[in-house]
């Protein structure tokens, strides 16, 4: 049977099935990842096979860096603790109990298939968390912790996923060793990414072409994760620092069509690849139950509870301790850092879905070792996994917002001020831009002051609908330009000052690119 055709055909049906969710009001990854349980049970389906060498190449580079690109820095760094506590302690916490877990329970199991299994399930993805607040509108810090913490965590999880899978196929391993040996991966990667990402800025300086820069962006995430991992560094950590470089400089080195463009492309990008990958493993997964032969269904039910109950378990456990306990032997960190109420942790620990990265690492799984015999319960370990995804998807990803209505916290404030802070400032220096572009220019005093009167009312909260490109003359067209330019460069000053944050900044740039984009004649965008 021809294989890319059928594939196609599935792929269509996701979208359908992703319009479907949305619809309903059901995040995305949910029916995905039900989906693909059900194709194992579809008749006469081919088994898709892919190098495991080139999964996670295929998959993780544009992953990490969209993640990267927008994830809100200055928030990020301060909440760096929070997010370091759950992206790197909590990891490593769920990653060890769950092989312990595994090698008790799973006879002849082994140590370095039950690290590889813990390593595999222990970072949460936010993409099916994310979907839901942003209907309920929860705090800003809890998204961005949560936001934070999926980006590092995958960069931590596939790091010891990567020295444990070395480990069964090389069959040795030092932990002297392997902690040196990480952090000269963590470091290398870090430093090749932060210096590609500054390179990728320099150049895209010089493009001024969305279609070049955008195209140039996707290829560039998998360039850096090769670079990194030709240089025996991490190259997950090389594309986050590539991402976080680039997303950091977007505002000031990226034009307006690049800017809303790219949010598009990368959305259609990253939903073709979690199609692809549930599709995938709802085709490979017929294969794999063919390999669970030799274990009873009762015995697979065992298994795969148990595993799904400490991946949920260790986070709730960890999430409580950790936003309080550091603060009672620190007087600086009570200082400095805002308490979080025990309801936000609980929504915190309770948001812990695995996704695609995880599906996507028990892809990867070579099939033989360096001694010509079969990976040790590959099949098991898949299955395992995608268990403890479609339980934590389904079960918390349906549980999580009738849980934040429960406890009272879907009504956070957002951050009214600053944006009122920002309007009103970037009002008065369209209006200053607007003066001193007439004077200069001797434009016509009553088509100056409409326009002028357009602002004038923005600083009393009034939200005018602009004039339609298609009806300015020229010098119009030109002075309105010229305002938005006076505009965006407020608004970035006060980024920079940091009286806004990077929420604010995004919200109002967006829509000066839409007016950018709407007063810029057609000839000039392409």
């Amino acid at each position: 049977m021809n294989t890319w055709p059928i594939l196609l055909l599935l792929l269509g049906v996701a979208v359908m099935l992703a319009w479907g969710a949305r619809r309903v009001h059901v995040p995305v990854p949910i029916v995905l990842v039900i989906g693909g349980l059900a194709l194992a049970f579809v008749p006469g389906l081919p088994v898709v096979e892919i190098d495991p060498q080139l999964m996670l190449l295929l998959v993780l580079p544009p992953i990490l860096f969209q993640a990267a690109i927008f994830m809100p820095w200055r928030e990020f760094r301060a909440n760096l603790r929070p997010i370091s506590m759950l992206a790197i302690g909590l990891v490593v916490a769920t990653t060890g109990a769950v092989a312990i877990v595994a090698e008790t329970l799973i006879p002849g199991f082994g140590w370095g298939a039950a690290f590889v299994l813990g390593a595999i399930v222990s970072p949460p993805d936010a993409v099916a968390a994310t979907a839901i607040f942003s209907r309920l509108r929860i705090s800003r810090r809890t998204v961005v912790v949560i936001e934070g913490e999926s980006l590092v965590n995958d960069a931590t999880g596939l790091v010891v996923y990567k020295f444990a899978v070395a480990a069964v196929v090389t069959g040795a391993f030092s932990i002297g060793d392997g902690a040196l040996e990480f952090l000269g991966l963590a470091a290398g990667g870090i430093a090749i990414g932060a210096v590609l990402g500054y390179a990728f800025i320099v150049v895209n300086r010089r493009i001024g072409d969305p279609t070049i820069e955008i195209t140039l962006s996707i290829l560039f995430s998998y360039a850096v994760y090769l670079a990194a991992e030709y240089a025996h560094t991490s190259g997950v950590l090389a594309v986050v620092a590539a991402g976080l470089m680039r997303g950091w400089h977007a505002p000031e080195v990226f034009s307006a069509q690049t800017r809303l463009r790219a949010a598009t492309v990368w959305d259609t990008l990253l939903f073709l690849l979690n199609g692809f990958v549930f599709i995938l493993i709802g085709l490979q997964l017929r294969q794999v139950f063919d390999g669970l032969l030799g274990y009873s269904w009762h015995e697979l039910l065992l298994y795969s509870l148990a595993v799904s109950a400490v991946a949920i378990a260790v986070r709730l456990a960890w999430v409580l301790p950790s936003a309080y306990i550091p603060r009672i032997f620190s007087r600086r960190l009570r200082e400095r850092e805002a308490p979080l109420d025990w309801r936000n942790a609980s929504i915190m620990g309770w948001s812990g879905m695995r996704g695609i990265v995880s599906l996507a690492a028990a892809l990867a799984l070579p099939y033989v070792t360096d001694a010509h015999v079969y990976f040790p319960h590959r099949d098991l370990i898949i299955f395992l996994t995608f268990v403890v995804i479609l339980v934590t998807l389904v079960f918390q990803g349906l549980t999580l917002a009738p849980l934040i209505r429960w406890l009272g916290v879907g009504l956070a404030t957002q951050p009214w001020e600053e944006e009122h802070l920002a309007r009103l400032k970037i009002a008065f220096a369209a209006i200053e831009e607007i003066d001193r572009h007439a004077t200069e220019a001797g434009l016509n005093p009553e088509m100056v002051e409409t326009v002028r009167a357009e602002y004038a009312a923005r600083l009393k909260r009034e939200r005018l609908v602009g004039l339609t490109a298609g009806g300015l003359d020229e010098p119009t067209r030109r002075l309105r330009l010229a305002a938005v330019a006076a505009e965006r460069r407020r608004l970035l000053k006060l980024h920079r000052e940091k009286q806004i944050g990077d929420e604010v900044l995004r919200l109002v740039q967006h829509e000066l690119d839409i007016e950018e984009v709407r007063l810029t004649p057609q000839s000039a965008q392409h």
